[in-house]
Order: structure tokens, then sequence, then C-alpha cells
């Protein structure tokens, strides 16, 4: 049975493990193998600050079965200055063994949920171009590309990303 709860400092070197993973398999083809070869999670953990008491920081979740951390979601206020008032999902992976189960499902709808109790009724997300198994999954969760893209580098590497929208208003 998967759960979501929040992160707390204990989780990094989990979390890192799961975001290395994800990178390496999602991203292949996309970012250079020997990029995704050399990530390790002692890098990653190092960048996270879980259970930091700042309320404008981004709070991320964790999925859980057990012990184990499956999948997390980053979410909090909008960085584009073309977004001033929207939520913004700043990261969201899955270990790879854990796709198909409904783990990134539970994650993106508790992060819609915290950024619709953050008052936000719109939201945004960046997703690397040309990563079809992210589009699909986004695209089936009601989200849709507004046609923005942008340069980033990530991990040493150019990319491009492309930013996709949705409500986060409930209807009846």
């Amino acid at each position: 049975m998967v759960w979501v709860r929040p992160a707390t400092a204990n989780d990094k070197g989990e979390v890192a493990r799961v975001h290395v993973r994800s990178w390496q398999v999602g991203y292949r083809g996309l970012i250079p193998n020997d990029v995704l070869e050399q990530m390790n999670p002692e890098d990653r953990a190092a960048r996270y600050t879980f259970g930091e008491d700042n309320a404008t920081s981004p709070l991320t979740m964790v999925a859980v079965d057990g012990d184990v951390i499956l999948g997390f979601v980053t979410f909090g206020a909008s960085r584009d200055v073309d977004s001033p008032n929207e939520g913004e999902i700043l990261a969201l992976y899955v270990d790879p063994e854990a796709w198909g189960r409904g783990v990134g499902r539970a994650l993106i709808t508790s992060a819609r949920t915290y950024l619709r109790e953050m008052s936000f009724v719109m939201a945004n997300l960046w997703v690397l171009e040309g990563n079809q198994r992210s589009i699909r999954f986004y695209e089936s969760d009601g989200w849709s590309s507004d046609g923005v893209g942008r340069p980033e580098v990530v991990w040493g590497v150019a990319v491009k990303e492309v930013r996709y929208r949705r409500s986060l208003i409930v209807s009846v």
C-alpha cells in the first residue's frame, strides 16, 4: 500500500537514490549516457532542504510503501516571472521499479491538493523536451503545453524544457 507523507531530513538519501535512478533510466537518450552514469545520490542528497520550517520554501512529499521511498514530488510558488500567482511542480520522480503502479498519480494528486490549499488556482511545471513518458503522464492528468519553452543546463548539459499548465479548480 502506497501512502504519501512530507519528506523529512532522514529521507534525503533515499530520495536522492530515487532521483538519480529515475534520471538514469528516464532520461536515457535525452541526456548523454556518460553524464547519466556519473550521477550519484550523495551529490543530490546534499542539495535537499527537507524539514525546514520556512513558509516560502518548496514542500517535498514522498510516496512510501512500508519503509521504502518509491518517489517524491516537490512543489511551491511558481518561479516564472510571467506566472507570479501560480503554483509549480518543481520535481516529480518515481523509482523506475515502481513505474506503472500509481505512485506518480498519488504524488501529483497530493501536490495539486496542497497547491490548492496554498490558494493557487493554476499551476505549471517544466518537462524536458522529448520526454514522451512524462508528457503522456502529465497530459493524462489534465496538463497541457502552453507553447513556452526555455533553454536550461542540467547536469552540465544544455537541454530545452517545455512548460505545461493546468487549472487547480475542482469542478463539482
